[in-house]
């Protein structure tokens, strides 16, 4: 061999023909994946033990309607997130129709366990399963913020609808708390906007995209609660129940105001009168989320670790 071709074979001493004929290994990254799906499924299974015997499950079926209708769209309102972000990634990505039990997945981690340990997991999904030509952390990102300015944005377009229409005193609000809400609120949304060619990765035709389905599902899931709302309490119009159930989503996500699940049941009070059992069916409400959450939580657990080689 020449001395110019023992150059190119060898630098600072590597020889670059035995990197380039070694393959990969990737028996390290699977075992990676393979304890933290371990790790995973046991955190979820401690997670359903405690949250089971802190909630007070053996009382639901007592309050739970008989009609079909109301589980029909109490499943579109419990699966309508994880189906919008199986349509937003279909169309980036192309994911197969399996993502939706990996977004179902992300769901109950991030409830579960911990906010944004979800992403965490899908990310790792995105990467093994899906071909993609760039890496999925930038459009993961950028899914979980637009959702965030989204919902920041339909929350400052119901103020200007609430305020008006109740006023501070009824809304149980005081005024410079709202009005601090309001501001951080704001500076979440105008900063992301102003810095959004360093914050966001993805193009400004995909970002439209993703923005109109966060949208889209926003209001789908908050007609899906009124309507859940109206089945166990028919006696009140189902136009107060789409009223409540938006002034419910802008209670929701008022950063800076404390007790907010006890702020909107005085809201309900003020609009519907204290005659209505508003305090049954909100327990009832959360009791059934917090239900499918340990339910479906404990059968992927288990699952899991029954066939660790068959886990999304």
């Amino acid at each position: 061999m020449s001395q110019s071709a023992t150059v190119a074979a060898t630098v600072d001493g590597v020889d670059l023909a035995a990197i380039a004929l070694t393959p990969q290994d990737r028996t390290a990254k699977r075992g990676r994946n393979a304890v933290f799906s371990i790790l995973l499924s046991l955190a979820v299974i401690a997670a359903v033990l405690h949250e089971t015997n802190s909630v007070e499950l053996r009382r639901l079926p007592q309050m739970i309607p008989t009609s079909p209708g109301f589980w029909l769209i109490f499943a579109g309102y419990y699966l309508i997130t994880p189906a919008s972000e199986w349509l937003i990634y279909w169309k980036l990505w192309r994911i197969p129709g399996s993502g939706v039990l990996a977004l179902l997945r992300k769901k109950i981690y991030n409830e579960l366990l911990l906010g944004y340990l979800g992403e965490a997991y899908f990310y790792t999904w995105a990467r093994s399963r899906v071909t993609l030509t760039a890496a999925p952390f930038g459009t993961v990102k950028d899914v979980s913020i637009l959702s965030a300015v989204t919902g920041n944005v339909v929350t400052m377009a119901l103020l200007v609808f609430a305020v008006p229409s109740l006023g501070f005193d009824k809304l149980g609000i005081d005024g410079r708390l709202l009005t601090g809400s309001l501001g951080v609120i704001l500076a979440i949304s105008l900063g992301a906007m102003a810095f959004r060619r360093k914050v966001f990765s993805l193009s400004r035709d995909d970002l439209w995209m993703i923005t109109r389905v966060h949208f889209a599902r926003i209001v789908v899931s908050t007609v899906f609660l009124a309507l859940l709302w109206h089945i166990v309490l028919p006696d009140v119009a189902l136009s107060w129940w789409l009223y409540l159930s938006t002034l419910r989503l802008l209670v929701s996500r008022l950063p800076l105001v404390p007790n907010k699940d006890l702020l909107f049941a005085g809201i309900t009070v003020v609009v519907l009168g204290e005659e209505r059992d508003i305090g049954t069916l909100m327990a009832l409400m959360a009791g059934l989320i917090t239900a499918a959450h340990l339910v479906l939580g404990a059968l992927i657990a288990f699952n899991d670790l029954a066939n660790p080689e068959k886990r999304p």
